[in-house]
């Protein structure tokens, strides 16, 4: 009883989804003896659902897997009896590997939907009390992510907010970043252009106080509202959007090429601009992006936002990328002691 009181403290006293996540896996790994533990994100791409791991264990460590870049995830069809339990609106699923261990599946579900399982591997059967433990400590997770998620997002649109976006941006640079190696870390800021990389790009609706002027903020937040839509529909689950505020979004796309980054910024502006948006009509979008390079996390907003003030400041309605505009000489920046100053 001591060590599920001190589990459940442990679940209930955090304030992050990984750290939750950790904890769940942690509780579940003690006090039920589990072998392993993971805990998998679902998300639709698309329109096929896929699921990637976002906490496990490795070598009898808990370590998050969400920031890597070669966790994009497999389809659920891989996934028999994950599925099976999905489609049967089912709390667990256990299946049987060729190898002996039994696999308990466990869908998490808030409000009528599942976005996070569990997946509990073990050799040897559970006790006639285990199951009914694992789904009182479930019943807590499951609460508890609802009140993270609730503290994450944008009200109104539903994204991730700004301080979900300093957490995140944090956490994706330590992964990126090599920490014992300054030679590494100078290999990685001269990538070539060609290579996979990691991509922060700012978003803003164009003419957006025209939009709240001439039709109301009524209409001008459901223009909020469906661009955010488009948001989530042009980028993949491993990707990050957040809502900034006001009228303003940042994208973090993740492990693709300079070229692949382009086309998936160009293919969400055509859409927006594609988009009959009720009442208003057309709406466009400006959006300047940089590479996530070892760089302090101020510096690399900043090239955005200067690549994003370049585009609006040129016809609005177009994609810009600030080491391309840089290399054009359109921009000049000078960067000295972690400061940027705009010119």
């Amino acid at each position: 009883m001591e060590a599920l009181l001190k589990h459940l403290v442990d679940i209930t006293c955090q304030r992050d989804h990984t750290l939750l996540d950790s904890s769940i896996v942690s509780a579940l790994h003690e006090l039920v003896g589990a072998s392993q533990v993971c805990v998998h994100e679902l998300f639709r791409f698309r329109d096929e659902l896929y699921v990637r791991p976002r906490v496990g264990m490795q070598d009898g460590k808990i370590v998050a897997m969400e920031e890597s870049p070669d966790n994009n995830g497999e389809p659920i069809s891989r996934y028999p009896a994950l599925l099976a339990a999905i489609k049967q609106r089912k709390t667990c699923m256990e299946e049987m590997t060729a190898n002996g261990d039994r696999i308990l599946w466990l869908p998490v579900w808030l409000n009528d939907k599942v976005s996070t399982c569990l997946k509990v591997s073990n050799p040897t059967p559970y006790g006639s009390g285990t199951l009914p433990m694992m789904e009182g400590i479930l019943s807590v997770y499951r609460n508890y992510q609802n009140i993270l998620d609730y503290s994450e997002r944008d009200s109104l649109t539903g994204l991730l907010n700004r301080k979900t976006f300093d957490e995140k941006f944090s956490r994706l640079l330590s992964a990126n970043t090599p920490e014992n190696s300054l030679q590494n870390q100078e290999e990685r800021r001269h990538q070539p252009a060609e290579g996979i990389g990691q991509w922060l790009a700012v978003v803003d609706i164009d003419h957006f106080k025209r939009v709240n002027d001439q039709f109301g903020h009524l209409y001008g937040d459901e223009v909020l509202i469906l661009v955010a839509n488009l948001l989530r529909q042009s980028f993949r689950a491993q990707d990050r959007v957040f809502r900034f505020g006001g009228e303003e979004f940042v994208v973090l796309l993740r492990s693709t090429t300079l070229e692949d980054a382009r086309k998936i910024f160009e293919r969400f502006r055509a859409n927006v601009e594609q988009h009959d948006f009720p009442q208003v009509g057309r709406v466009t979008v400006s959006l300047g992006f940089a590479s996530i390079s070892t760089e302090s996390p101020v510096v690399i907003l900043g090239h955005a936002d200067q690549a994003l003030y370049y585009a609006k400041a040129n016809g609005r309605n177009r994609v810009c990328y600030y080491d391309e505009l840089v290399s054009r000489g359109e921009l000049h920046s000078e960067v000295s002691n972690d400061t940027v100053e705009f010119f």
